[in-house]
């Protein structure tokens, strides 16, 4: 049976109707605040801020500062001196490094290249898919991308069909210290796509499942990734690392009902090949099996190409849902180090000298459960960074909250911040904005790092305890914010 091109097309995109996402961009157990307020609190009405620490019963160390931003005086303090894991609030320091580095008008750029001539729709020659680190690809932008390689006629490329990733230097997974099925901890290479995980899809008891790089449109099937359904209790996920390949394993009893989820790319670069190779045979473009190559071939000419947002939509964006290889992308093409660990130094350097943070930068999305800074220097670097370059336009609105944690309207007070949230950790600097003009910065951050350790690498997903923990956290957070805002 002859398949048509537009019959392959068709079946990339009619998945698109399948199981829902099984997870969002990153995972973050910060429940989601609306944009609104209350009213303010008289000074000290809540108690002193050291006893709503004490009432949290988080154990570990809670550190805390808030100052005025226009005298720098300090209002409260406690431990602001304290070394603890930044997490993801890490993430505004890379937004101020690649605002500095590399502007806030910068974009990223894919491109499909083509070396020797085209005639007649014929390619004498090589294909080269160019990659240029962009963070934002998905299986759609990459799909129209491939659309408009189509639409200039091309459909037979005699030569080889090469993938360039150079751009940015490649790693297995951010860090060494997370399960291995977590979404959020892939690898990554200066081609990229869908956040650099795959979509695992399974039907209910697992009688059939699929790896797709699922997008809205297109849908293509990956085989680079595979799985396989096992008999056993325990560990619901296996992976191993093959040539090529990679290959995953998962447990029978884990799938009772159908659904899907994304779980992280280590290889990255091919991964990204075999979808353009598999969109392009939908256009009715035939490519050989995919050569990364570590340099883009001399005489090389553009055949179209896809750019990205610019730098301050795709930071807005970075620090709204906290997409961890978007800030490793862009700390690394910031810093332009030929090394995950040297672009993290490059950007402790940076920080140090330019926004007063000193600390350990293990990475640039705070994923890394080793690095440390204070309070004291995290407030600094937001009230630095902001004078600097501009960070609040970028922060996202947090609201206000009542004693309980929940949004309340008609605040006349704005909080913008963002957030972070490992294991048994939680931070959250930002500014507070009241209608007298006498703005805040501050900094909280929470770590029992003795109780964060003691969970397995294996069960770090969703420790026992986790949950209500990082829900007292808020509530901590929460309480300090509203007594803050009652002083101004």
């Amino acid at each position: 049976m002859t398949v048509t091109r537009r019959g392959v097309l068709a079946g990339l995109m009619a998945g698109a109707a399948g199981p829902a996402l099984g997870d969002a961009v990153t995972r973050s157990l910060r429940p989601m605040p609306r944009p609104d307020g209350g009213s303010v609190l008289t000074p000290g009405s809540e108690g002193s801020a050291s006893g709503l620490v004490g009432a949290a019963k988080l154990g570990g160390t809670t550190g805390y500062i808030v100052a005025e931003v226009a005298s720098g005086r300090v209002l409260e303090q406690e431990n602001a001196e304290a070394l603890v894991p930044p997490a993801s609030v890490i993430k505004a320091v890379t937004a101020l490094y690649g605002l500095e580095r590399l502007g806030a008008g910068y974009k990223f750029s894919t491109q499909v290249m083509a070396v020797g001539q085209i005639n007649s729709g014929r390619l004498d020659g090589d294909l080269v898919l160019v990659g240029g680190g962009d963070p934002t690809l998905d299986s759609d932008k990459l799909g129209d991308l491939v659309a408009s390689l189509a639409a200039t006629g091309l459909r037979e490329v005699t030569g080889r069909f090469l993938a360039y990733a150079g751009a940015l230097p490649g790693f297995e997974r951010i860090t060494a210290d997370q399960p291995v099925q977590v979404g959020y901890n892939p690898g990554l290479s200066g081609l990229g796509l869908n956040y650099n995980r795959v979509n695992f899809e399974w039907t209910k008891g697992g009688a059939t499942v699929q790896m797709n790089a699922r997008g809205e449109r297109y849908v293509p099937v990956v085989k680079m990734a595979r799985m396989k359904v096992v008999e056993r209790d325990a560990p619901v996920f296996g992976y191993s690392l093959g040539n090529g390949t990679e290959d995953w394993t998962v447990a029978r009893g884990a799938l009772r009902a159908e659904g899907s989820r994304w779980l992280p790319v280590r290889q990255v670069a091919p991964y990204v090949a075999e979808v353009f190779q598999t969109l392009c045979a939908a256009q009715g473009i035939a490519l050989k099996r995919a050569e990364v190559v570590q340099a883009v071939p001399v005489g090389a000419q553009r055949l179209v190409a896809r750019q990205s947002e610019e730098l301050t939509v795709i930071l807005r964006q970075m620090l709204r849902f906290s997409t961890n290889i978007t800030a490793e992308t862009v700390g690394m093409m910031a810093s332009g180090a030929g090394s995950h660990a040297a672009s993290a130094a490059a950007m402790e350097d940076w920080a140090g000298t330019r926004l007063g943070l000193r600390g350990n930068l293990a990475d640039h999305s705070g994923l890394g459960g080793r690095a440390r800074v204070t309070p004291a220097g995290m407030m600094q670097a937001f009230a630095t960074g902001d004078r600097l370059l501009g960070l609040r336009p970028i922060l996202r609105n947090i609201g206000l909250r009542d004693e309980n944690g929940k949004a309340v309207k008609d605040s006349p007070v704005k909080v913008v911040g963002k957030s972070g949230t490992l294991n048994f950790v939680s931070g959250l600097a930002g500014f507070i904005e009241p209608p007298s003009g006498r703005d805040l910065v501050f900094a909280i951050f929470s770590a029992d790092a003795a109780r964060r350790e003691a969970v397995p690498i294996e069960d770090r997903e969703d420790p026992p305890g986790e949950t209500a923990w990082v829900r007292r956290a808020h509530l901590l957070q929460a309480r300090l914010i509203r007594r803050w805002a009652g002083m101004v």
